[in-house]
């Protein structure tokens, strides 16, 4: 560019030469000593306010120094060039100006809109350019911003056109399609990152309404998310703030408006960002202190799929305490009204489809899949001592019990809350094996609650119990097998023996019976003698139990080894 025309009293048009400037235009605090005549020509607002009162100094105030310099060289007829960075201001200020084609022929405003059509509208490169120095609306952000959602669409179009293949019989058919957040190779996606929330926020709607997929639209607010360094990386373990920590506290307003601009273009559809990105973002937006219904909106979307979360995500959540109370390590509250969208909309579900919510047939993949996912949960937070035990049983029990197929989940998460929270007293530790169905426990995790002094007398008692109910059925159903397995019926109707050896042998404790019928009246001992030494054992309980009611000095201890030693006796029996 030549040089500068601030406070040169001659300007580069040859009829200009040796004559004194007529006019000093004050803009941005800066002078320029210019001629009326050019100006005139081609300025309809310069004019009106020269002909106000034919002053020989005027100042503007919507115009950039910088910008006035172009529009200046133009009005005297110097090259300059225009390029995208300033066709957005040359363009707005030819506006505030009026400086149109119908006040005067090949006028500025005519020429950057001609720059933009032909030059900008053509690359997305030039349109992301554009908009970066755009600082608002009009004419040249719209034609720009849809020049890219019209470029993104495209786009979409020719990837689906290379997805086509040919099948085994021969016809046109869709190839496998990746996941938008696993491509990443859309230049779109990666060019419009780089422009501001407010910017980007216009072309994601105008991409959004050309129809572009959910799942690029995912992809692309990650990668923006990426480069605002919004997405903050949390270490619960070290106290020393990692590099995005402390980019977010350098500006912490620009990366909140960031989330919660985020959060309101998130697709609806299920499976657009994987669920990483869902909790990462709700992380962010805890620690940024963002809106409430920005983190609901999150925690709304989360719920809706948490079956397909995993643990280390719901981990991710810290408990943010901003008054300086003691808090626990992780924010139950939120994953707790997670917990409560998914059982709605489990709820909602089974409702539409006539199942029967109750029956344990009926429990949905998800609800399994969410069910194991809080046991674990629950497994990870009871060590903290600050967790209170009534929040803990009522995330265990906020899922509908049919979830729970098997109970070793909910068992192990227990077990380890009793160990981190020793001082609970008996009535509490009873309220909270309450959360654990004894007849759902696998026979490993069985064997351990047999022999757990963690566990209330009441709750061993009923692990043993359940386990002498599911040892006799389990006798029975081998008596059956075996009785029918004796004999087998041949085509012309004549029994005959099976020599096939039953199954039921082959699971005997006892090596030493040499037939099934002594096998079974040897198993059939065992069976009445558990029942008298149970009987036996719920009378010691009943009256220690009495004898604590009354006062008397009992040793606590001594019980506890006393039915320790009596379930490792019994667990021996059952679980050999």
């Amino acid at each position: 560019m030549t040089k500068s025309l601030e406070n040169q009293p001659f300007c580069g048009e040859r009829g200009f030469v040796d004559v004194p400037s007529d006019l000093t235009v004050r803009v941005d605090g800066r002078s320029f000593a210019l001629h009326k005549f050019p100006l005139v020509s081609r300025c309809r607002r310069i004019r009106d306010l020269i002909g106000d009162s034919d002053p020989s100094r005027i100042e503007l105030h919507a115009v950039g120094a910088d910008a006035f310099e172009l529009v200046a060289r133009f009005c005297y007829g110097m090259s300059f060039d225009v390029t995208p960075a300033n066709v957005a201001e040359l363009w707005r200020v030819s506006d505030y100006l009026e400086m149109t084609e119908e006040y005067s022929v090949g006028n500025l405003r005519s020429q950057a809109e001609e720059f933009v059509d032909r030059v900008v509208c053509r690359s997305l490169a030039h349109c992301v350019e554009v908009l970066r120095h755009c600082d608002g609306g009009g004419r040249v952000t719209g034609k720009c911003v849809e020049a890219i959602a019209s470029k993104a669409c495209a786009e979409q179009m020719a990837s689906s056109f290379s997805r086509l293949e040919y099948g085994d019989s021969g016809r046109l058919q869709m190839g496998k399609q990746k996941k938008g957040f696993e491509e990443g190779d859309s230049l779109w996606i990666d060019e419009i990152s780089e422009l501001g929330v407010d910017m980007y926020e216009k072309v994601i709607v105008a991409v959004k309404g050309r129809g572009v997929r959910p799942e690029s639209i995912g992809a692309s607010l990650m990668k923006f998310a990426e480069k605002k360094k919004v997405n903050i990386k949390w270490n619960f373990w070290n106290l020393q703030p990692t590099p995005l920590q402390k980019a977010a506290e350098g500006d912490p307003e620009g990366r909140r408006k960031a989330v919660e601009m985020i959060v309101g273009l998130l697709p609806a559809e299920r499976g657009a960002v994987p669920m990483s990105f869902l909790f990462g973002i709700l992380r962010s937006a805890m620690i940024l202190d963002c809106s409430s219904s920005t983190r609901l909106d999150l925690e709304r979307r989360i719920g809706l799929q948490l079956d397909a979360a995993e643990l280390d995500d719901l981990l991710m959540i810290p408990s943010i305490s901003r008054n300086g109370e003691t808090a626990t390590l992780f924010d139950v509250d939120a994953i707790h009204r997670i917990l409560a969208v998914f059982c709605q909309n489990e709820e909602r579900d089974d409702s539409d489809d006539g199942s029967e919510a109750g029956s344990p047939a009926a429990a949905r993949t998800s609800l399994r899949k969410a069910c194991a996912l809080i046991d674990g949960y629950l497994a990870e937070i009871a060590p903290d001592a600050n967790l209170r035990m009534g929040k803990f049983m009522e995330i265990a029990s906020t899922l509908p019990p049919h979830g729970r197929l098997v109970h070793d989940g909910v068992y192990r998460a227990v077990d380890v809350y009793l160990k981190a929270h020793q001082n609970l007293s008996d009535l509490d530790r009873k309220r909270l094996c309450k959360l654990i169905d004894f007849r759902k426990l696998s026979q490993e995790a069985a064997a351990h609650a047999a022999q757990n002094e963690r566990l209330p007398l009441q709750s061993i008692v009923q692990v043993l119990y359940h386990e002498q109910i599911r040892l006799r059925n389990s006798l029975f159903s081998c008596s059956s097998y075996s009785d029918d397995d004796r004999t087998t019926t041949n085509s012309n109707g004549s029994v005959k023996p099976n020599n096939q050896q039953p199954s039921w042998r082959a699971r005997s404790r006892s090596t030493a019976v040499s037939s099934p019928g002594e096998n079974y009246a040897s198993l059939r001992k065992e069976n009445v003698e558990l029942k008298f030494e149970l009987a036996r054992m719920r009378t010691r309980l009943n009256d220690l139990e009495n004898d604590r009611v009354a006062g008397k000095n009992v040793n606590k201890s001594r019980s506890r080894k006393l039915m320790g030693s009596f379930s490792k006796k019994i667990a021996r029996v059952f679980f050999a």
